[in-house]
């Protein structure tokens, strides 16, 4: 096996597939990064029999071959090496790599005893690529980090003809967003549920190229897979994961049919007051909103402790009381006004102890929000 490729291809590819791989594998094996080279290019493969991660590379000049190298040392060295073509050449169980005046020989693994990269599944149809790194960054962030838990730290997708649902929940809040793309079939209707991290970081890496392909396959209890393919920075990427089993909570009946008041502020300076506030708040305690025909004044802290409060103009509708008080986890408050995406948010409440949605600026128009963030209040004491 040898080559010569570009530093700055060589260092997006290893860096990218390296990213993935386990920190303690089953199989030394799997630490390693899987190169392989054809008269067409050079292939750099990741795989830790939960997700596979593949990138295709064009190179200046290769014979045909396969090594399997220590993924994260091949990473630290190209990112490390000067911008000038790269020269790789396998002698005997060593990989020679030389960049200019540097030289690096690096041990290799037995390539025989790496698993085969899973085959794609089939293709379900695709989506523009920044409006798919949207949507996944607005949900993923109410997935739950609790491993002990693993059905809510997923992503639960659901296909209905050309609609696409995104939904998270860690039970504390609930993130959905709906959006128009292009099936294969258009009567196709199909649900899976995907790690949220490596959808996440999947769909980031994808956003550069114009489309991002899915493709779907649910071949019975535990063999579910869903595979991502697109094109960033010029490369050909893909991605494969396996889905994650268990019954997702049924978050739609959550999310309620109508409000009894509403209100309506700017984004910006509301999160510069939610931080501001939320300084003297101590460790998970809430800060706490009042609404009326005023405002809203947001106030933290408690009575032997350091106290906050600010008032912001916004606008007030309600068929309830005048007055309403509401307490939140700041940090899932300002999450949410993040993931709003809209210069103005609406907050949209049944009372002071359900759940608040928070969508951008009401379209009288549009019966639902595409993004709608569901936020749990914190019970206030007395």
């Amino acid at each position: 096996m040898e080559l010569r490729v570009e530093r700055d291809a060589l260092a997006e590819a290893v860096v990218w597939t390296a990213r993935s791989l386990p920190a303690r594998p089953p199989m030394q094996v799997l630490l390693g990064l899987l190169l392989e080279t054809t008269e067409a290019g050079l292939s750099v493969s990741g795989f830790d029999y939960e997700v596979s991660s593949q990138i295709s590379v064009a190179v200046t000049t290769a014979e045909p071959g396969r090594v399997l190298v220590p993924g994260r040392l091949l990473s630290e060295i190209v990112r490390s090496l000067p911008p000038q073509h790269v020269d790789l050449r396998l002698e005997g169980s060593r990989l020679v790599l030389t960049c200019g005046a540097a030289r690096f020989t690096l041990p290799t693994l037995p390539v025989e005893d790496y698993p085969a990269l899973p085959s794609m599944p089939t293709t379900a149809g695709a989506l523009e690529s920044d409006v798919f790194g949207a949507a996944v960054a607005q949900v993923a962030l109410a997935a739950g980090r609790d491993d002990t838990l693993p059905v809510l730290t997923g992503v639960r997708i659901e296909i209905e003809g050309d609609q696409l649902t995104l939904a998270a929940t860690d039970r504390y809040r609930l993130a959905v967003r709906t959006l128009q793309w292009k099936p294969e079939q258009p009567d196709l209707s199909a649900t899976a549920l995907v790690p949220a991290r490596t959808l996440a970081d999947t769909a980031k890496a994808l956003t550069s190229g114009p489309e991002v392909t899915l493709a779907l396959s649910t071949g019975g209890a535990g063999e579910g897979m869903i595979g991502f393919e697109g094109v960033a920075h010029g490369t050909g990427r893909r991605t494969t994961s396996r889905l994650l089993e268990g019954e997702f909570p049924k978050y739609r009946s959550l999310l309620p049919s109508e409000s009894s008041s509403h209100a309506e502020v700017e984004t910006a300076p509301f999160v510069e007051a939610v931080k501001r506030v939320s300084l003297v708040a101590a460790r998970n305690a809430p800060v706490r909103l009042s609404f009326s025909a005023d405002g809203v004044v947001l106030e933290a802290g408690g009575q032997d402790d350091a106290q906050a409060s600010e008032r912001l103009e916004c606008g007030w509708e309600t068929s309830d009381a005048a007055e309403m008080s509401i307490a939140f986890n700041p940090q899932y408050l300002l999450d949410g006004l993040g993931a709003v995406d809209s210069d103005t948010t609406t907050l949209a409440f049944t009372g002071p102890t359900r759940p608040a949605v928070l969508t951008g600026k009401r379209d009288p128009d549009v019966p639902v929000a595409d993004y709608r963030y569901l936020l749990m209040p914190v019970r206030l004491s007395g």
